[in-house]
This record gives structure tokens, sequence and C-alpha cells, in this order.
């Protein structure tokens, strides 16, 4: 069940939907990175329980959750936002969805109630591919592509994520959208 479609940045790739994979069950990832030498996400519909003062007590106070980004290097932490150009050294993954910039500046922004929780997503840790290992794991079925819009990451709701991208993709998709979580439901 693969697409046809290359794997670019500023894509999400979609976990195939009887995927067992403990890390990316049913996980929708926004790629903001894909090269030769390998490729980096982030899963956009994982939180965890932790707010980001949780993690950087000098941080202004702001009770925005913490996504689980993936599995690679869970001690660094990432942020997608849609601030554009008012956070310096951001690097423009689609219009509206912009990844990293100047720390410094965005408690600047915080501080002074410039940023809201729908402009901004924290990660802990990223989901990174050695080189080939994407294009290989496409070919053998384990991720479905879609486009990417800004509302998937700052509008959606977590768990609701998977299910409305699979039906935006349309036809056949909507039937997989619809299949149950088996996991879910066992006891």
């Amino acid at each position: 069940m693969t697409t046809n479609t290359a794997i670019e940045r500023g894509m999400v790739l979609l976990a195939e939907p009887f995927s067992e994979d403990h890390y990316f069950k049913r996980a929708v990832v926004l790629m903001c990175e894909h090269h030769p030498q390998g490729s980096l996400g982030f899963i956009l519909n994982k939180p965890t329980d932790l707010v980001i003062n949780d993690l950087i007590e000098e941080f202004p106070p702001f009770d925005a959750r913490v996504f689980y980004g993936g599995p690679v290097q869970t001690d660094r932490l990432h942020f997608i936002h849609n601030l554009g150009d008012l956070l310096s050294n951001s690097q423009k993954i689609i219009d509206g969805v912009f990844w990293g910039g100047d720390f410094s500046e965005l408690q600047f922004l915080i501080k002074n109630e410039m940023v809201t929780l729908d402009n901004i997503r924290f990660f802990v840790g990223y989901s990174g591919w050695s080189a080939g290992q994407l294009v290989e794991e496409m070919g053998t079925g384990s991720w479905i592509t879609a486009e990417m819009h800004a509302n998937y990451a700052f509008k959606t709701k977590a768990e609701e994520l998977w299910k409305l991208v699979m039906y935006n993709k349309g036809a056949t998709y909507e039937i997989l959208a619809d299949l149950p979580d088996e996991s879910s439901t066992m006891n």
C-alpha cells in the first residue's frame, strides 16, 4: 500500500494502519529534511504529559504541551511554529510552518504575550532515518504520504490527526481511516 509520491520536505508520512511499531503506531510525521544522507521529521500526534515549563524551569510561564517527536535524541528539544520571520533563523517547511529559530527571541515573544499556544508545538526527540532507510520503508508499505497543511500542526487535535489526514486523501484512504485501532480495543 504505497503511494508513488516522492518523499519531500514539508509532506507528512502516515504510518500504515496495521503497524505495531511502538514508536510510530498511527503516527503522522512532518518531514523537515530529506536528502541522500538521511531524513528527519517530527511526530505531530503523540503528546506527552509534560508542558514546556516541566523541562525548562527558566522558561517564561507557558502551558504548551510537549510532544514526542520520535525516538532519536529524546534529550533534545525542537519546535515548529507559524511565526515566520518574526523569529529569526527559522527554517520554512511549508507556508505557515517553520522549524526552529532563535530560542532567546522565542522566550521574549512568549514573555510579552506575542505567542499563543496555537502558534507553536514543542517536541522531545525526532524521527530520523539513515541514508536510504526511509526509501526502503516506503517500498515495504510502512508509510503513506500526504500533503501537509499548517492546521494539522496547530489546529487539529492530536488524537484525531491520523484519521483526518487519511480522510483528506480520499477514496480508499477513507476506508483505512475508519479501521479500528485493534490495540485500543483489546483487554
